[in-house]
């Protein structure tokens, strides 16, 4: 009996050992050397690859943020509308199209094709693109500009999306097309070695400059 009993002790002791140094080499000592190289290769990315101006972070390279404005480039659609809010005077807090703000979130509302919700969502956004852009017809609008991403907070869209809203922007933000152009192309990223993905042009990148160029933001 005692020594069913010590073997339940010892096992229990090796069983507690072992956990201990798992949780100190897994839980603290690989994710502090990790941060620690990561601090020292990529600091930028390490720290958010955050956006400053004139000292203060703005945005996130890798985090989109919802525009509604017509000179600046519009996002894709988000469940979360990119976590960009506003606070009423009463201490309400709605996103920017007056609904309620939900709370600091991700993801999708993962409709079903055949979900009616999802059909109404697309076409009030086809809509007022339609509105916006009335050169437009709604056979040319990109795809990924109807859908949200499965983040809802991708900060990239196609070059086709961006390249059909330039008119808007130019005639809004009073900016010559070719400058347009240009800043746009400033901030897309080709095929991963030229191969893997698509290219991508990155939305808080190219806004940031359209603000600086319309004089919006000081640099």
């Amino acid at each position: 009996m005692k020594e069913n009993i010590k073997g339940m002790l010892h096992y229990t002791r090796q069983a507690f050992g072992v956990s201990l140094v798992l949780m100190l080499l897994c839980g603290l000592l690989f994710p502090l050397l990790l941060s620690g190289i990561s601090a020292i290769l990529f600091p930028h990315q390490a720290e958010g690859s955050l956006i400053e101006i004139n000292g203060k972070a703005v945005a996130a390279e890798n985090v989109g943020q919802e525009f509604t404005e017509d000179y600046y480039l519009w996002s894709r659609p988000s469940a979360y509308h990119y976590n960009v809010y506003i606070e009423n005077a009463d201490g309400t807090q709605t996103y920017q199209d007056g609904t309620e703000f939900s709370g600091i979130g991700s993801g999708s509302n993962n409709y079903a094709p055949s979900n009616p919700e999802l059909v109404e969502r697309v076409e009030a956004d086809m809509a007022l693109f339609l509105e916006k852009n009335p050169d437009v017809k709604p056979e040319d609008i990109p795809t990924d500009l109807l859908t949200a991403s499965g983040s809802g907070l991708d900060p990239h869209i196609s070059p086709k999306a961006a390249e059909i809203q330039i008119p808007r922007i130019v005639a809004a933000s009073g900016l010559e097309e070719d400058q347009v152009r240009k800043i746009i192309e400033n901030h897309t990223t080709g095929k991963l070695l030229g191969v893997f993905g698509e290219e991508t042009v990155n939305v808080v990148k190219v806004n940031i400059e359209l603000g600086t160029a319309m004089g919006l933001l000081q640099n």
